[in-house]
């Protein structure tokens, strides 16, 4: 019996009636909860919860005030004829978590409830920061306050929300009204404030005063004392009331509600959607967690609220942007100078000459000048040393271009400068760091030239081309199928060698002797000769032969292998474990390959099998049908068109 009396017990809730729940004197709903997250999916709930589909336009009202101050009960009685619209609750903890909506038909008014302020809640920060998005969509703001004297507090707390909607919040409504195309901007104005004072003891603000509106030139005068300023609001009105025996006369304060409502000279009634996209559009701008530390002390509302949280990696110092800044493509921008981290290497240089003309052109340590082709300006970086090229004024530096003497490129053409650095950001990678890559890639070019040179379809090519500068005494490479002296017959990808002596065609073991043969016009260094011509000395019957000789044509040849023995030397780089070559070489925006294990594309895995090529934008590792594509990438110190991936290639960004 005692286990079934349990049960039932368990099935009883004692907890207060919320509320949206039950009762059809509760009508408000839950719009924002302490987290700042909203409550209502789109427009057409928002509507339908609150009732005003058929209403044209409507106003906000909303209340502040600190906790335990009657918020909730003030709105049920000047909006409600004191139904409990909004939860009440003589609990000592705040009956009011979040943001709470109901309303008016009579007067076309959306009312907000708001948690009180001073109250013992956690995420203090983002509750502050909600209440500030409830102020900016609010038409009508009332600071309910039972104090017998106005306190300062109430002052900062509406001077300091004052100036953060000027500086945080006006954009953002300015773009609203755009897309919502209003003829009056909704942040032409901030809202009208009315400050609700009850007092019990002590006489009322210009209660003995004669003069219509001497309160408010009170309460006015009390700001300008204080240092503090109301900008946004476009009116500060008091309102007073002495409650010496309960209840509270609001008779007054409906009375200002009412004029406030009735007036559209600066805030006109507006569709509820529009309500609902403004609060959903400061949501989505200024979201996010918010520690307590870095947060600027005696401010109610701080910049850090509405700042976007990077700091400088090497300065620590904030970035001064709106929240979510980078959605809008808005780069990370701080004051102050920062200092140089050569972990970040933030030290960049900008063109003097530009620079005293009034622009900034940064400058980047290339290997080769944009207007050189790689071969070119591979030879001449490992003659002159790097260059620095200004956009505008073309190659300013090279850094080995006399014998001696060369001077530091700060001492004249350039100047430096230390810039902030952010999480997340490359600005600072297009820079000498990339020149080793960028050498690999003209020897890869080479590698592959030199490795294609004797197989595939180029064989054929490579035969015509050593004809075309071989000596008339030598036999033409389409006549020799076999070695001249063992007979074996070549294979597809095998060299073949000419003797310098006789001209015949051998394999390499046949033709692996070398001597001078000045008679042929060789000179007096050794050169390949077959065995016969080592062992007798010289070709046979050399008289008949030297007159054979076309000097130029020799000439030709001699300078084709002096080119020849420079490619097999760089062919040898191919022995070296190419691995080892490109992580030395890797820029350090590049992604390192052994973290690479399938296509940043089309999620593919790669296989020992398969190659992995780097976009040089992103620096992402892609495959090969991935990164088809060629660009020039100068932001990245790219001049040449270079490998790309296809995202990067589609972008419509400036590479």
């Amino acid at each position: 019996m005692s286990e079934i009396l349990m049960k039932e017990m368990e099935s009883i809730s004692i907890s207060p009636v919320k509320p949206e729940e039950g009762s059809d004197r509760s009508r408000s709903f839950l719009l924002v909860d302490d987290q700042e997250n909203l409550q209502v999916r789109d427009e057409s709930e928002f509507v339908e919860r609150l009732g005003c589909a058929d209403a044209a336009g409507v106003k906000v009202l909303s209340i502040f005030g600190n906790t335990g101050d009657g918020k909730s009960h003030t709105l049920n009685h000047i909006l409600f004829q004191g139904k409990s619209v909004f939860f009440t609750s003589k609990s000592p903890s705040s009956c009011t978590v979040g943001v709470w909506a109901a309303y008016n038909p009579t007067l076309g008014l959306v009312a907000l409830d708001t948690e009180g302020l001073l109250g013992a809640a956690a995420n203090q920060n983002q509750r502050m920061r909600l209440l500030l998005k409830v102020l900016a969509v609010s038409d009508i703001v009332v600071y309910r306050t039972r104090a017998e004297r106005l306190h300062n507090d109430m002052f900062q707390f509406l001077s300091s929300a004052s100036g953060a909607y000027l500086k945080h919040f006006t954009p953002e409504l300015r773009a609203l009204s755009s897309r919502c195309g209003l003829d009056v901007p909704l942040s032409s104005l901030g809202p009208a404030v009315i400050v609700f004072q009850e007092t019990t003891h002590t006489q009322l603000l210009g209660q003995d005063s004669k003069v219509a509106g001497q309160a408010d030139t009170l309460l006015q005068k009390r700001f300008h004392d204080l240092n503090l300023g109301t900008e946004a609001f476009s009116s500060v009105q008091y309102v007073g009331t002495q409650t010496i025996t309960p209840p509270t006369d609001y008779s007054r304060l409906l009375e200002a509600v009412t004029q406030q409502v009735k007036n559209t000279h600066t805030r006109s009634p507006r569709q509820p959607g529009i309500v609902f996209q403004a609060l959903e559009a400061l949501s989505e701008r200024f979201c996010g967690e918010l520690s307590d530390d870095k947060m600027t002390l005696y401010s109610f509302f701080p910049d850090e609220y509405f700042t976007c949280s990077s700091v400088c990696l090497s300065c620590n110092i904030r970035c001064k942007k709106g929240m979510n800044h980078l959605r809008d493509r808005v780069p990370h921008m701080a004051d102050g100078l920062c200092q140089y981290a050569h972990q970040f290497n933030n030290k960049v240089l900008i063109c003097k000459r530009c620079y005293e003309g009034g622009k900034e052109v940064i400058v980047i340590p290339k290997t080769s000048a944009s207007t050189d082709n790689p071969w070119f300006g591979l030879a001449k970086y490992a003659w002159s040393g790097y260059v620095l090229e200004c956009a505008s004024c073309g190659v300013i530096y090279r850094s080995r271009q006399y014998w001696m003497g060369n001077q530091d490129p700060e001492s004249g053409v350039v100047r430096s400068e230390v810039k902030h650095v952010w999480e997340g950001s490359d600005t600072f990678m297009a820079n000498h760091q990339n020149a080793a890559q960028r050498v690999l890639d003209g020897m890869n070019y080479v590698i592959q030239s030199v490795s294609e040179y004797s197989t595939g379809p180029t064989k054929a090519v490579t035969a015509w081309l050593t004809d075309q500068v071989a000596p008339p005494y030598w036999r033409p490479n389409t006549e020799i199928t076999k070695c001249h002296e063992c007979q074996k017959v070549f294979e597809e990808a095998e060299r073949k060698h000419h003797c310098r002596s006789c001209g015949e065609g051998f394999c390499h073991p046949c033709s692996s002797h070398r001597m001078p043969v000045p008679e042929r016009g060789w000179g007096s260094s050794p050169v390949r000769v077959c065995k016969a011509c080592y062992r007798q000395g010289g070709p046979p019957d050399t008289s008949s032969q030297v007159s054979k000789v076309e000097p130029r044509g020799l000439i030709a040849r001699r300078v084709t292998e002096v080119a020849q023995s420079t490619l097999d030397m760089v062919s040898t780089a191919m022995d070296y474990p190419i691995c080892l070559v490109k992580d030395v070489a890797r820029p350090d925006y590049w992604v390192p390959d052994q973290d690479i294990t399938q296509c940043h594309q089309c999620s593919k895995t790669f296989t020992p099998a398969m190659s992995k090529h780097h976009c040089r934008v992103c620096g992402q590792g892609v495959c090969g049908p991935c990164s088809t594509h060629l660009k020039r990438v100068p932001s990245r110190g790219w001049d040449h068109p270079v490998r790309v991936c296809d995202s990067c290639h589609a972008s419509g960004d400036a590479l």
